[in-house]
């Protein structure tokens, strides 16, 4: 799931995922990040939740994909589009 919150110019997206599915650590790992998995660990919130948020370009869309565990790439269902590869982000 994400989460969006307008800022001057720039859009705050939280990255959100149950916390234990899946289980272990898990990233956020994008073009906006070089696709580097120690980037954007996930954190727990304490509500059932992990997240993790980036600070991005208004009005500009980004690829990503959550990295898990033993290399287990996997796609956010509820994100904005899809490429067939990607998961796509419009701020």
């Amino acid at each position: 799931m994400l989460e969006r919150k307008q800022l001057k110019g720039r859009t705050q997206v939280t990255f959100v995922l149950p916390d234990n599915t899946p289980d272990g650590p898990v990233s956020v790992v994008g073009d906006f990040n070089h696709w580097n998995p120690a980037a954007h660990p996930m954190a727990s919130r304490g509500d059932g939740t992990r997240a993790a948020t980036i600070t991005l370009p208004a009005n500009s869309t980004h690829s990503f994909r959550y990295l898990a565990v033993g290399d287990r790439w996997f796609d956010d269902e509820q994100a904005d589009s899809h490429d067939g590869i990607n998961s796509r982000l419009h701020t």
